[in-house]
């Protein structure tokens, strides 16, 4: 009988990393064709616009360009931090974004579990389907809405009153105070069904055996939720707030700036809308290019945070990175 060879260490063959990364690039070359457009578009669209984040620190002229504008280093976050209301403007895009997550993030995550305990499976689909309608509105209508609504002379507000015989009201929406309330719990009207996807997909992958087994302790279905489907979805939960503390400076300008009035510009005005105003509204590109990528520094700096925080609260389980 022949006897098989034996591989010493001379006769092994040893790839370096380059082709190791070819090895593997070739037997999978279907898996990254299938990633060429995206990747493609994530260079076209994200990664070579930062050259022009360089007219932050530049006096841009449309004459000069780019390249040929006078360079003025830190002189627009100067300009900014100079300006008498930069620590209002922050205060009102903290305060706003804040209160978005601390009122907006826990909703999904308690709709995705009671769509999920649902066992009628026509009441379920009613129920995704009339939460998620909302998420199709555009900012427009939705401000639109409001204003209909909230109108004291011809709206449905001003109608009520008329119809009850109650005194004049005063216009809700010049108030400061209210401004944002009706701006958060509008969104979260708007988008709670929308973003219960995720976390209904999470739910979905619970293993029946888990439950199986807290059934056999005797567990009621609420506690069920609490020990099993909680627990299970967790990390996506995890996962989904760092996100979104990442764009804890990125309030969209759009609705704050249609939902704005002289009577609550105190409140209304935020980074955004201010950067509008000043970058686009006034042709000031540069300025309005510095404090947008201060906001993107702040967020990047946010998200380091928060994830580094969750890892050491969950000893590295649920962090993005």
């Amino acid at each position: 009988m022949a006897k098989s060879p034996v591989l010493t260490e001379n006769s092994a063959v040893y790839q370096t990393g380059f082709q190791k990364f070819c090895t593997v690039f070739v037997k999978n070359w279907q898996l990254h064709l299938m990633i060429l457009l995206p990747f493609a578009y994530l260079l076209l669209f994200h990664y070579a616009p930062m050259y022009g984040l360089q007219i932050a620190f530049r006096h841009y002229s449309p004459k000069g360009g780019i390249t040929n504008s006078d360079w003025v280093g830190f002189g627009q976050f100067a300009d900014f931090f100079s300006y008498y209301l930069w620590g209002n403007l922050i205060w009102n895009t903290l305060a706003l974004s804040l209160y978005q997550i601390l009122a907006g993030f826990p909703i999904p995550v308690v709709l995705a579990l009671v769509i999920h305990v649902n066992t009628y499976k026509g009441l379920k689909k009613v129920a995704q389907n009339v939460s998620y309608i909302p998420h199709f509105i555009s900012v427009v209508i939705m401000v639109g809405i409001l204003n209909t609504v909230l109108n004291p002379i011809s709206g449905m507000l001003g109608a009520y009153s008329r119809l009850t015989g109650t005194d004049y009201m005063s216009d809700i929406r010049g108030s400061n105070t209210a401004f944002r309330h009706l701006y958060v719990w509008s969104g979260i009207w708007q988008t709670a069904g929308w973003s219960t996807i995720i976390y209904v997909s999470a739910l979905s992958a619970v293993p029946d055996e888990l439950h199986e087994a807290a059934k056999l302790d005797g567990a009621s279905r609420l506690r069920r939720v609490w020990s099993v489907d909680l627990p299970t979805i967790m990390p996506t939960v995890a996962i989904m707030l760092i996100m979104r503390f990442g764009s804890v400076m990125s309030v969209g300008y759009q609705k704050a700036y249609l939902m704005q009035n002289s009577a609550n510009l105190q409140v209304s005005e935020i980074i955004s809308t201010y950067v509008y105003k000043k970058g686009l509204a006034a042709n000031n590109l540069s300025y309005g290019s510095a404090v947008g990528l201060m906001n993107s520094v702040v967020n990047t700096t946010m998200v380091v945070v928060v994830n580094w925080i969750t890892n050491r609260l969950t000893d590295n389980e649920m962090g993005l990175f």
